[in-house]
C-alpha cells in the first residue's frame, strides 16, 4: 500500500553496558521518525552516533532500553511480542553488514545464497528458483559454483546481498556494507541495491559514511550524538554543508565543488548534490558566461 509506514520509532533509546554491567552514556536518545514502505533512505552519522545500533534494533539483534519501536506492523517492544513474530519480523528485513567474509558461510556461492531460505523452511524446488533468481539479479549466475574465497570484494558483498534476496524480505539494511570495498566494489554494490530497489520495490536503508552513496537515496537522516540532527531530501540535507561540518561530515565532492566555486565569486544558481547535477550547473553557467 502506498505510503504504508514500514518502521516507526518513537523516543528510541539505548545505551550500551560496560564491563562491570555498569550503563554508558546513551547512544541512542529519544530517536523518533517513521520510513515509509518502499522509501529509499540513507541514514549518516560519524562513528559512535548510533546509526548502526539503529540498525541493529530493527531486527532485535538488541533491545531498545526504552521507547517504542514497529516494524512491518509488529511492534517490537510490545510485551506480548514473541518469538513466532521476531522470526516473521526477521524474514521481512535483510541485514548486509560491513565485511562480507563474517556472512558468507558456505564453500560453493549457490549454496551461500541458499542458506537463508533453507532456514526458514522454504520448499526444495523453490530455493532452487529463488537462489537461480537472485544470483541473476545481482549478476553473479555464472560464479554459481566458485568458491566465495576467489571472489573480490564486491563480488563477496553482491553475494551477500543475493543471499538476502533469496529470503524475499521487504526491507534491506546495509550498515555500512561498503565501508570495506574500493570504489569499484562500491559502485557494484550500490547498482545492484538501485536495480534490486527500482524492480521489487523493497525499502531500503542504507548507513553509511559515503555522501556519493546517499545522494541516491530519497531522503537522507543525520543522526548526531544518539538524536536525530537533519532529515530531508539529499538536496536540501547537503545544502546545509557548514553544518554538516560542525558534526563530523562533509557533502558530496561535486556539491562541495559548486560551493568552493560560489566562496570565490562565482555566480553559479541550481542544485549540486550529483555528478550529473554538476556537470550540468557548469555547463549552463560556461555556456551563460
Amino acid at each position: 500500500m502506498e505510503n504504508e509506514v514500514f518502521i516507526k520509532a518513537e523516543n528510541l533509546s539505548y545505551a550500551y553496558e560496560e564491563d562491570d554491567g555498569t550503563p554508558q552514556k546513551a547512544v541512542l536518545r529519544g530517536v523518533s521518525l517513521e520510513i515509509k514502505k518502499g522509501e529509499y533512505v540513507a541514514i549518516l552519522g560519524h562513528n559512535g552516533s548510533g546509526k548502526s545500533t539503529f540498525a541493529k534494533l530493527l531486527n532485535m539483534i538488541l533491545v531498545p532500553d526504552s521507547g517504542r519501536l514497529w516494524v512491518a506492523g509488529h511492534e517490537l517492544t510490545s510485551e506480548t511480542f514473541d518469538e513466532k513474530e521476531l522470526l516473521e519480523v526477521r524474514r521481512k528485513i535483510g541485514m548486509v553488514f560491513q565485511n562480507p567474509d563474517n556472512q558468507l558461510v558456505a564453500t560453493v556461492v549457490e549454496e551461500d545464497v541458499a542458506f537463508g531460505p533453507e532456514n526458514i523452511g522454504v520448499p526444495s524446488k523453490e530455493i532452487r528458483e529463488r537462489v537461480d533468481k537472485a544470483l541473476e539479479t545481482v549478476g553473479m549466475t555464472e560464479y554459481a559454483r566458485h568458491s566465495p574465497d576467489r571472489l573480490s570484494g564486491g563480488q563477496k558483498q553482491r553475494v551477500a546481498i543475493a543471499g538476502i534476496i533469496a529470503m524475499m524480505p521487504e526491507c534491506m539494511v546495509l550498515d555500512e556494507a561498503t565501508a570495506m570495498l574500493d570504489p569499484v566494489g562500491r559502485r557494484e554494490v550500490m547498482d545492484t541495491v538501485d536495480r534490486l530497489r527500482a524492480e521489487k520495490g523493497i525499502t531500503v536503508l542504507n548507513i553509511t559514511h559515503h555522501m556519493n552513496e546517499a545522494v541516491r537515496a530519497d531522503r537522507v537522516i543525520v543522526i548526531n550524538d544518539g538524536k536525530i540532527y537533519m532529515d530531508g531530501t539529499p538536496d536540501q540535507v547537503f545544502a546545509r554543508a557548514k553544518e554538516l561540518e560542525a558534526v563530523g561530515l562533509e557533502v558530496p565532492q561535486c556539491t562541495a565543488l559548486i560551493d568552493a566555486l560560489r566562496e570565490k565569486g562565482v555566480r553559479i544558481e541550481g542544485k549540486s548534490t550529483t555528478p550529473e547535477a554538476c556537470a550540468d550547473l557548469l555547463t549552463r553557467f560556461l555556456k551563460k558566461s
